[in-house]
């Protein structure tokens, strides 16, 4: 009798995990949204204590002008943005609305619009929990029926520290576990169309992976062994979606969305 109560439980579970992202994909998601957000706001906090923040009164304005223009297609609240001085040419996006730039991917970047890729793919991932579908499969592969325990009755802080370590928070400063290519081709669409919907010219999302793929000099790992997908692969995916973005792109510029932030 336990064992069939048991099984009805984690089917309805597993059911209601199921859930669907801003493209139509199908997604497993059973985390706390709460606790994955309080995750990504105590990681965005030691970064900001262990790694040196840009005083670049030009970057910031940028950065945030950008960065500004794009959540206001979001929705949702006010988000925190950091330049952060380090020359990797990289930035990132934390649940908690929370976004990091490099200052090496502004001197990368050729415009305002290259930058906006970056961070309207960055924005991409938060909108579609992608950290909590990487923690939620991570869980449910490795922890099994005590995370579902924990999901039906453990306390807030018990799971708390179980989707901390799923998370990784601590490695890279908190920066979570690195996201898979279906992943990474999602957040490419749903950036695309909201630097688009912001008045950003998509077509330069192409340009920025072409430029990418200069500074990586061939050094990229092939794509069967990354977690990325290939240069080459995204602007191809990118090409194909074009149309749409640049119909969001027109859009935006017949409602006045013509940002200025360079």
């Amino acid at each position: 009798m336990f064992k069939q109560q048991m099984s009805v439980l984690l089917s309805a579970l597993l059911l209601s995990a199921c859930v669907t992202s801003p493209t139509g994909r199908s997604q497993f998601i059973m985390m706390p949204e709460a606790q994955i957000d309080n995750m990504g706001l105590q990681a965005f906090e030691t970064l900001k204590k262990d790694k040196p923040i840009s005083r670049n009164a030009k970057y910031n304005k940028l950065t945030n002008c950008i960065a500004q223009a794009i959540t206001r297609e979001v929705g949702g609240g006010q988000w925190e943005v950091v330049v952060f001085n380090d020359k990797s040419p990289n930035a990132f996006a934390l649940p908690g609305n929370k976004i990091g730039v490099h200052t090496g991917l502004i001197t990368l970047v050729a415009n305002q619009d290259q930058l906006a890729a970056v961070i309207g793919h960055e924005v991409g991932h938060v909108l579609a929990k992608h950290s909590n579908e990487r923690a939620s499969q991570e869980a449910a592969m490795s922890q099994g029926m005590s995370v579902v325990q924990a999901i039906a009755g453990a306390p807030t802080s018990a799971l708390g520290q179980l989707g901390f370590g799923l998370l990784g928070v601590g490695a890279q400063y908190g920066v979570l576990m690195p996201y898979g290519r279906t992943q990474e081709s999602e957040a490419d669409v749903i950036g695309v169309d909201l630097m688009a919907k912001a008045g950003f010219d998509p077509r330069e999302s192409i340009g920025l992976w072409q430029r990418m793929e200069q500074a990586s000099q061939g050094n990229q790992p092939s794509e069967f062994m990354s977690t990325h997908p290939s240069h080459a692969t995204r602007i191809q995916d990118l090409e194909q979606h074009m149309p749409q973005a640049m119909g969001l792109y027109q859009q935006a510029h017949n409602m006045g969305k013509q940002p200025r932030c360079s």
